[in-house]
């Protein structure tokens, strides 16, 4: 069997390291390689369902749209997709907020190509969550460590907006959560109808969504508003 995945990673050298792994793989067919989170969301809106990726290797510390933020926004949209970390950083604070925003593994990127295939079975076969040593030996200090499993002390809090979004989009876009149409948004903020279309257009283009619907349902589900 032949597993789809994909790869997002700004670094041009680690993308070429990646492709030359993988190319000794048989069981694992690369979809697209991304230069960060924005393009990684632009390629998966362009492909049809059947050509998705299974699971995509994410790196972290990217331009644009950051590898937390791109799994949180790919998970509302394309729930079945795995996510795994693939970077240099065993943070604490990243670990957990990569696993909150829907990652099911991380992993060190030094990892040999035969344990990037391995994840990628363990996830896909036996819905395992697998971690370089290192990491694992970080969560475990981590919940250790933690009152509360699902809130260590310094942990980043849920309900932030993508940083490319401007504070008159998010304005815009809690009335749009709201069920606000574009004309009454307008006379609301005392701007035309058509700016107001502009902005929800960026929003759409920012959010990586084509309708009102799938903003509405990511503002819900990442409590944005």
């Amino acid at each position: 069997m032949q597993f789809l995945i994909a790869f997002a990673e700004d670094n041009k050298l680690n993308r070429n390291t990646f492709m030359q792994k993988m190319s000794v793989l048989s069981s694992l067919k690369v979809v697209f390689s991304a230069e960060n989170g924005d393009d990684c969301l632009e390629q998966l809106k362009g492909l049809p369902h059947n050509q998705l990726p299974q699971v995509i290797f994410m790196d972290l510390e990217m331009p644009e749209l950051d590898g937390i933020e791109t799994i949180r926004i790919a998970k509302s949209l394309y729930p079945h997709i795995h996510f795994l970390v693939l970077t240099v950083f065993d943070d604490e604070e990243k670990i957990f907020e990569a696993i909150k925003a829907g990652a099911s593994g991380y992993l060190l990127k030094h990892e040999p190509a035969a344990v990037l295939e391995h994840a990628v079975v363990n996830v896909l076969e036996t819905g395992g969550a697998p971690m370089s040593p290192a990491i694992a030996r970080k969560a475990l200090n981590l919940l250790g460590r933690s009152p509360d499993p699902a809130m260590p002390s310094g942990a980043a809090k849920a309900g932030v907006i993508p940083v490319n979004v401007t504070e008159r989009e998010k304005e815009i876009l809690q009335h749009m959560v709201n069920g606000w149409d574009a004309k009454r948004i307008a006379s609301e903020l005392d701007l035309s109808v058509l700016t107001v279309r502009k902005h929800i257009a960026n929003i759409y283009d920012k959010l990586h969504v084509n309708s009102r619907a799938q903003v509405i349902t990511l503002a819900h589900k990442n409590k944005w508003v």
